[in-house]
């Protein structure tokens, strides 16, 4: 198929830069909460070492000593009273921000074994409301060994006119920052990026909300010493990208392409599990990171492309995309997986991973070293790509390891993949042309969507139950349930 006649060709890729429930096709996605990764507990503080707490409430006055008691009332001046162990309780209320740089939380470094805790009241989240077109909520630039906890950061919405308008919700930009923890925050309605972050070394990132932020959930410019390295982002929210900017719903914002997730080139490693990215305007998740692993997650109906990557070493296992587009049809550049790098004889891998398209979109489901002509291997089992308008497409510098694979276009049409300038029919892939064990049959999905959710188990005399192989398989699916090697391994994401 050629490209630039059939779906838009553009000549150059663009490069733009919850709780644990989220949203799942055809219901709640609720994980498992200690699959055998990266555990999700934070550092545990010495109790030998000296700690104080302290707190902050909307009736406070920053001249008392900050007991609860008489707790200050800013939480930007509270922050910067903490030592190396402290923790700052925020109590339950409003707290408008305007005034930089007096109202922005910005704390000291902690130290390995006495981490600065800054946390909302237990059970009763208190909200840090941005006006007055102020930068930000949060600076950890140059900041070590910091947490925190349970904060909403949003815009004040008794604001009006230019008084709404509030730009990041957390940078680290001035300086590198290292081991920061964040967990259940809801970052949400702000004109840029909800965590706007340049170089960062040990970010974990637990059962965050990051939606309706202007310029993207996650993002930031590129790093000046590392960028970000040893991220884990896991049991989050990272959508509507977009949808917001100045009060309004985004359809006036300066930047076109926010992404859920969008970070510049580093070396990683990046880790994001059991997160959801749906409706950015921009793409779900774009890693320019080598060593970038995305597991058990939900890429839906965002603007641009799925999930892009461009780092050796990167993987794609057991994730649900689907809608690119987000319910737009015609011709279109964006594709549910862009794989492009110029880094030689890198290695990309995609695992038991369902893609679905939808044939009113004339594109491809997915494209490998489309311009980039670097050599590369791309090794792809127990994977469904269907519904699509084009086939697949790897360009001629990709050595593709394949087997046990399952390609359907959404016309049934007989060109199913192109690889090396080759073509790939239904009947020569189902003998054996692109591995052992590859299918061209419909996957019947229970209940396949395009611009809302849709589900994808699959349905009752699926030809994809238990035709995979064992090899490279994960031991769960993206809802974390076992996959019984005994019985065997179903094609996609969802184990039957």
């Amino acid at each position: 198929m050629n490209r630039q006649s059939s779906i838009g060709y553009v000549s150059k890729i663009g490069i733009l830069i919850l709780s644990i429930a989220a949203v799942q096709c055809g219901g709640l996605f609720q994980p498992e909460p200690n699959t055998p990764d990266t555990p999700n507990t934070p550092n545990t503080p010495d109790p030998n070492l000296p700690s104080t707490t302290y707190y902050v409430a909307p009736d406070g006055n920053d001249a008392n000593p900050g007991t609860q008691n008489q707790p200050w009332a800013s939480p930007g001046y509270a922050s910067r009273q903490l030592a190396p162990g402290d923790t700052l309780v925020v109590l339950a209320g409003k707290y408008v921000l305007s005034e930089f740089d007096a109202d922005i939380l910005t704390p000291p470094s902690g130290t390995q074994n006495a981490w600065i805790t800054i946390k909302g009241q237990d059970g009763n989240r208190p909200v840090l409301a941005g006006r007055d077109d102020l930068s930000h909520a949060v600076d950890l630039s140059g900041a070590s060994y910091v947490r925190l906890e349970n904060l909403e950061i949003t815009h004040d919405d008794q604001a009006t006119g230019a008084a709404v308008y509030f730009r990041d919700g957390l940078v680290v930009a001035d300086s590198p920052a290292d081991h920061v923890v964040l967990n259940q925050l809801y970052i949400h309605h702000l004109d840029e990026f909800g965590l706007d972050l340049q170089d960062v070394d040990g970010l974990e990132v637990f059962d965050c909300r990051i939606e309706y932020c202007g310029f993207g959930a996650i993002g930031g410019p590129m790093g000046q010493a590392g960028g970000l390295t040893n991220l884990v982002i896991k049991d989050s929210r990272l959508s509507y990208s977009g949808h917001y900017y100045q009060g309004t719903d985004g359809a006036n914002r300066p930047y076109d392409r926010p992404d859920g997730f969008g970070i510049e080139p580093s070396n990683g490693p990046v880790e994001i599990a059991r997160t959801v990215a749906e409706h950015n305007q921009g793409d779900g998740l774009d890693s320019k990171a080598r060593n970038t692993h995305i597991h058990e997650c939900i890429v839906s109906n965002n603007a641009c492309d799925g999930i892009k990557l461009w780092g050796d070493g990167s993987k794609i296992v057991n994730c649900l995309i689907y809608g690119a587009g987000d319910g737009v049809g015609g011709a279109s550049p964006w594709a549910g997986i862009v794989i492009g790098t110029d880094h030689i004889n890198a290695r990309f891998d995609i695992i038991n991973t369902t893609l679905h398209d939808n044939p009113t979109r004339q594109a491809y489901p997915m494209y490998v070293q489309y311009e980039d002509t670097a050599p590369i291997t791309v090794v792809m089992r127990n994977t469904i790509i269907a519904g699509a308008y084009g086939p697949v497409f790897f360009g001629n510098s990709v050595t593709l390891t394949a087997d046990h694979n399952l390609f359907l276009r959404g016309g049934n049409e007989s060109v199913q993949v192109e690889l090396a300038g080759n073509d790939y029919t239904s009947t020569n892939i189902e003998s054996g042309a692109l591995g052992a064990g590859s299918l061209c049959k419909d996957p019947k999905f229970v209940s396949p969507a395009w611009g809302n959710d849709g589900d994808y188990h699959l349905a009752d005399g699926s030809p994809a139950i238990n035709a995979g192989t064992t090899t490279d398989a994960p031991t769960i699916d993206l809802a974390g349930n076992p996959r019984p090697e005994a019985v065997g391994i179903d094609l996609g994401c969802y184990e039957r």
